[in-house]
């Protein structure tokens, strides 16, 4: 693979860091637990879709885009963050705010939405669960059209596979780190939603032979569902960055036993482990993917289906501003 061929922004100086998670090894007993601190990534408040955007606004700014429009729930890490490129780039943003809850999205609430408003999104636009949003984007578009302007559309979690490639860079990065730090990783456990960050890790380390297992927990969509859908992202992103071997299904693990009664929804699961990964690690999550994730990292240590001496590295995706607006749930103020 040969990733200088693409067109890229930078807007992370140097790699993430990986640090030892040794305080939730010990209260586990188990595997010994590593973290991939993509929460640090830049832009603001971190997370992984920087990674993604990163090749998507290089691809837009070559098209000569004034305007970035996207897609995402309504406490959207990846539309914070894009919104972010946009300032960072001296473009214009405008999203679209999908209720995935009905009714949940309220302007004057905490948390990313509250950040929408701080970094100076143009217009938003709410819709509900189950409307089109690749036409409601392309409404935006045809809408800045008619002024004059161009629009840049990126996919809900810039998850098609220009964005996915900045996983693949990813998992280009981990192996080398590995390598400097002399520590061998058994298995990787990442976050499952928009499935870019999934599948751009399988096909990075697919196409540097690694050998190395990715599990994804899940934080939407059944297993049968997920796993199609990060297989057919992992082939295309493989595809496109030139993986020679084939990435067949069995390379795909999407496990669904924590999503709970839904996306964004809180789990008892999901709390123990934010306040797990707080409280001894000082390591922030988010309530609704890396703390499900985090829950089925828990989960598959305590039940020995990760083994003891195992070394696991969960790639922390980001997402914290969102803590804020589920401070209610995670103080126990409201039960769940």
């Amino acid at each position: 693979m040969n990733l200088a061929k693409f067109a890229r922004r930078r807007y992370t100086p140097g790699a993430t860091a990986i640090e030892a998670m040794p305080h939730l090894t010990k209260a586990l007993g188990g595997a010994e637990l590593y973290i991939k601190r993509d929460d640090q990534l830049g832009l603001t408040g971190g997370g992984n879709k920087t990674r993604k955007l990163e090749f998507l606004v290089a691809e837009a700014l070559a098209q000569g885009a004034d305007t970035l429009i996207t897609v995402g729930a309504v406490q959207s890490n990846h539309c914070r963050l894009t919104l972010a490129a946009a300032v960072r780039e001296g473009l214009k943003c405008r999203l679209v705010l999908e209720q995935r809850v009905p009714d949940s999205y309220d302007r004057n609430a905490s948390g990313n939405n509250f950040l929408f408003d701080l970094l100076g999104v143009e217009a938003v636009t709410v819709v509900k669960l189950g409307d089109d949003l690749q036409a409601a984007m392309e409404k935006v578009a045809a809408e800045l059209e008619a002024e004059g302007r161009k629009g840049y559309i990126i996919p809900g979690g810039g998850s098609n596979p220009l964005g996915a490639l900045g996983y693949v860079a990813c998992a280009e990065e981990i192996l080398a780190q590995s390598f400097a730090s002399g520590i061998a990783f058994d298995r990787i456990v990442v976050a499952s939603g928009s499935a870019g960050t999934h599948s751009g890790i399988v096909a990075g380390l697919i196409g540097n032979s690694a050998g190395i297992p990715v599990t994804g927990i899940n934080v939407r969509r059944p297993r049968a569902e997920q796993e199609g859908n990060v297989h057919r992202l992992a082939v295309a992103v493989g595809e496109l960055a030139g993986v020679v071997p084939e990435i067949t299904p069995d390379a795909i693990e999407c496990r669904d036993e924590w999503v709970g009664p839904g996306y964004s929804l809180p789990t008892a699961e999901m709390i123990e482990a934010v306040r797990m990964f707080a409280s001894l690690e000082g390591v922030l999550l988010d309530p609704v993917y890396t703390g499900k994730a985090a829950a089925g990292l828990i989960a598959l240590v305590r039940s020995g289906e990760i083994a003891k001496g195992e070394r696991v590295l969960f790639v922390h995706t980001g997402g914290s501003p969102a803590l804020y607006a589920y401070q209610p749930v995670l103080t126990g103020a409201v039960a769940i």
